[in-house]
Parts: structure tokens; sequence; C-alpha cells
């Protein structure tokens, strides 16, 4: 009866003889605002920090990608395509979270950076990491790829309306309605994406409110991939993806 009583009586409840035998009842709940479940997340998630013979590799994950995971967990709660009495745990967030920065950490050391910062392309970390912890409803057997991938489109556009304000990104859409494309994927370095915003000016503004003045390329190249993708997931902007490649162009 003290860890998992729905094993003990295959009715997910304490049977009243072993009920009436406590002396108190204790009620918890999964964390009910993103900035807590952010809170538990970085609290418990383990360091991805590594020292190598050619000095030390540091991970940073940007604030609005460490959002979008505590979102995630916060949509499949409320999701009726995820089996609610299993729940969605904590431990959820915290294992993407993690995963999400070993694929940053993976992505660095390919392209040699010793600083690389997390973006959008190392959501997709996120499905492999989340499957066994989330139980989908036997009725969506065989979709949980799509599933996930939904969800994280969820969370990326929920933290996108409420980091990027719409004035930042109205020059960012004409530029590309008026002939712009910008390439990104997880094979270019930072310094290619970052290279972006010299293509398209407009960019500079909303990227200075998502990287707070840091210049430097991982931090940039973060931001416009998120921008980009935020803007196609509302659809401003189209979006053609081939494996590990993508190109953002206007959608006239």
């Amino acid at each position: 009866a003290s860890a998992n009583p729905g094993d003990y009586t295959n009715r997910g409840r304490i049977i009243t003889p072993l009920k009436d035998r406590f002396g108190s009842h204790i009620r918890t709940h999964y964390p009910l605002d993103v900035q807590t479940e952010i809170d538990i997340m970085l609290q418990e998630a383990a360091s991805l920090d590594v020292d190598t013979p050619n000095g030390a590799i540091r991970v940073t994950v940007p604030d609005y990608l460490t959002e979008v995971v505590a979102t995630f967990s916060h949509l499949a709660r409320s999701s009726n395509q995820v089996n609610q009495r299993s729940g969605v745990s904590v431990r959820l967030s915290v294992s993407n979270y993690e995963a999400m920065a070993a694929n940053a950490l993976r992505r660095g050391l390919r392209s040699g950076e010793t600083s690389p910062v997390a973006r959008v392309d190392d959501l997709g970390a996120l499905a492999a990491s989340s499957m066994g912890k989330i139980e989908i409803e036997s009725i969506e057997e065989g979709r949980d790829g799509v599933i996930m991938e939904s969800l994280i489109k969820g969370a990326v556009l929920t933290v996108f309306k409420d980091t990027v304000p719409p004035e930042h990104t109205r020059a960012v859409v004409d530029a590309f309605e008026e002939g712009a494309v910008a390439h990104t994927g997880e094979s270019m370095t930072s310094a290619e994406l970052a290279a972006v915003v010299e293509q398209v000016d407009a960019l500079r503004a909303p990227v200075a409110v998502l990287t707070g003045g840091d210049e430097s390329p991982a931090s940039v190249a973060a931001a416009v991939e998120f921008i980009l993708e935020g803007l196609h997931l509302s659809k401003r902007l189209n979006k053609d993806a081939s494996g590990e490649s993508a190109t953002y162009r206007g959608r006239t």
C-alpha cells in the first residue's frame, strides 16, 4: 500500500481494511504551473558538461527551450491521447531536458564547438526519451511517434507565442514574402546558422529578445531556428523538411 496500490489491488486504490490503519492521508499532484516544473527539472537534471584533453565543453540550454520541455509535459497531462491514469511524472521533464542537452553536446562534439547551445533540432531527442514514460491510449497504438511530434510542436508554438512579441516578427515574415529563404538543420554549424541574420536583417530584433544580448554564434543560431520554427507553426512561413535539413520560405 505504500508504493503502488494499483499493483496490490488491481483497481488503483487502497482497500478499506488497509486504509483505516493509516493515521493520515497525503494527497499529491504534479506541478500545477510550468515554472514549478522548471524549478524541479533544473534542480534534478544531471550536468552534461565534459572535460576533454582539448578543453572543457559546456552545454547551455536557453530559457525558452527549457520552458518548451516543461510545457511538453503539461500538454501531455492534458492530452486525451495520453493515458492520464498512468500519469505524466516530472521525471519525464528531467529525462527530456537531459536528452535535449545530450543531443546538443553530441552535435557540438561533431562540429568542434566547445560551447554548444541547445536548439530546436535537439528537441527531436524528446521522442526517444519520452517512450516508456508516457503511456499512449490503446486506441492510438502505432501512432506514438506522431503523437510525440504533435506534443513537441504544440510546446514550441505555446512558448513561441508567449516569448516572441508579434511586432518583432512582422518584418521577418515580410522579408520571406519578398523572397528570403533560410536553410537550417542539425548538420549546420552554429556559425552557418547564425549567418542567416546577415541574410535576413529583420531577424535581429527578435533574436536579441531571445539571446538577451548574447551575440555568440551558438546563442544566435538557437534563437534563429526557434523563431523560424515558431513562425512556421504559426502558419506564417512554409517549411520543407528533408532528413536533418529544413528550408523556410514565404507562404506566397
